[in-house]
């Protein structure tokens, strides 16, 4: 329950700022029309019409965006070795990496911050792509099936995919110093909370050493204590004999189709609507629209089919069969949250999906593998977005 009270104000978090970005637009256009109105300009329109149009309105933001020189310096070293790096650390946690990446491309490269988070995008898609590729041919640690949860990114990865696309949108609309404040906070935030849960497992972990050296003490054993770490997941103390499989029989095919199937659709939309409608018409928001019913449909499907019991979870063994329709609910739910904050500051959405795979049970390292599975998609759909707006140049991405 943990996650879900952060995922809430989280929530929480993007109104206010939702909120105060639409104040602030108005604010600028009431003042705007001080210096071109004499008359009475009494403000009785209601609020939400306001923001609405507002919001909508282009050109308000006036965005130029800062694009470096890509020559040898080294600022070009820096960012390598530190992208290297993120995208170890980020490969290893499913994290994506783009805590590092946003950063550094901003403090070091030099570019602003709407495009650092599309090249962050970029540099996301690519280090899960290589991590994809190893982890398709491992298997669960504990049980004979597949390193990734298919079924569960089956279930995750179109809301992932819808959200990412919502965040797109805001952050072509927010200003760029919304942006920066938003990673600011949500770094801290997440930063601070992993730090404290890393405190608290150590001390669980030292305890449980401390209790297993008094018992040895206490049995007059005089022996190292062999260090374990707190054990994780349902199927943790079992030893399930593993066969042997090749690749093609570790991937679960008909999920894996259902997954490129969503993601072409998307990608069909995304094309159409940026090359045959024009910007903010009818036909743009019908298409952009209809990535709705896709996802949904998917997402539903195998909600029910796990509801029912016609579909289970591989990651978590007989538990992969009891969830309740909340339960469902709230699991998609946060698949959108963790798109749209992907999508709008260029993080890969990992730190939202890996907390609520480890809530279901999941051992960390199927976590690690399924998030980085979803992300592939949802960052890929996302680079081809900013590519279709024009947000980042070709060469650094």
């Amino acid at each position: 329950m943990g996650s879900i009270r952060t995922m809430m104000m989280i929530m929480l978090y993007f109104s206010s700022v939702f909120m105060l970005v639409s104040g602030d637009r108005i604010f600028m256009k009431l003042e705007g029309s001080r210096f071109n109105d004499t008359k009475d300009y009494g403000y009785e329109q209601n609020l939400v019409t306001n923001i609405v149009e507002f919001l909508w309105q282009p050109g308000e933001s006036g965005y130029q965006h800062v694009w470096p020189d890509m020559k040898l310096g080294w600022q070009i070293v820096v960012g390598t070795i530190i992208g290297f790096c993120g995208a170890a650390f980020g490969s290893v946690g499913g994290v994506g990496g783009g805590g590092i990446y946003v950063p550094m491309l901003t403090l070091i490269i030099g570019f602003d911050q709407k495009s650092s988070t599309a090249i962050s995008k970029c540099m996301i898609m690519g280090a899960a792509l290589s991590s994809v590729h190893y982890n398709l041919k491992l298997r669960h640690p504990t049980m004979n099936a597949p390193m990734i949860d298919y079924d569960l990114a089956l279930l995750i990865q179109p809301m992932l995919m819808l959200g990412i696309s919502i965040g797109v949108i805001f952050n072509v609309i927010f200003p760029e110093w919304i942006v920066t404040i938003l990673l600011l906070v949500l770094f801290l935030g997440t930063s601070t909370k992993a730090f404290l849960k890393g405190v608290e497992t150590w001390k669980k972990e030292t305890i449980m050493k401390k209790e297993a050296m008094r018992r040895l003490e206490s049995n007059g054993a005089a022996s190292e204590v062999e260090y374990r770490p707190i054990p994780t997941g349902p199927d943790a103390i079992k030893h399930i004999e593993k066969h042997e499989v090749t690749l093609i029989e570790n991937v679960c095919w008909n999920e894996f189709g259902l997954l490129v199937l969503v993601w072409i659709l998307f990608l069909a939309i995304q094309i159409t609507k940026n090359y045959y409608t024009t910007t903010c018409s009818t036909s743009y928001w019908v298409l952009e629209g209809l990535q709705i019913p896709v996802a949904l449909g998917v997402c539903v499907y195998e909600a029910v089919s796990l509801y029912k019991g016609r579909r289970t979870l591989s990651s978590i063994g007989e538990r992969g069969t009891n969830f309740t329709v909340f339960q469902l609910i709230t699991y998609c739910f946060f698949g959108v949250v963790a798109g749209v904050v992907g999508g709008l500051l260029g993080l890969g959405g990992g730190f939202i999906m890996g907390p609520l795979f480890l809530e279901l049970g999941v051992p960390p390292q199927v976590s690690s593998a399924t998030a980085t599975f979803a992300m592939t998609f949802s960052s890929s759909m996302s680079v081809v977005q900013y590519y279709l707006l024009k947000r980042f140049p070709v060469p650094y991405g």
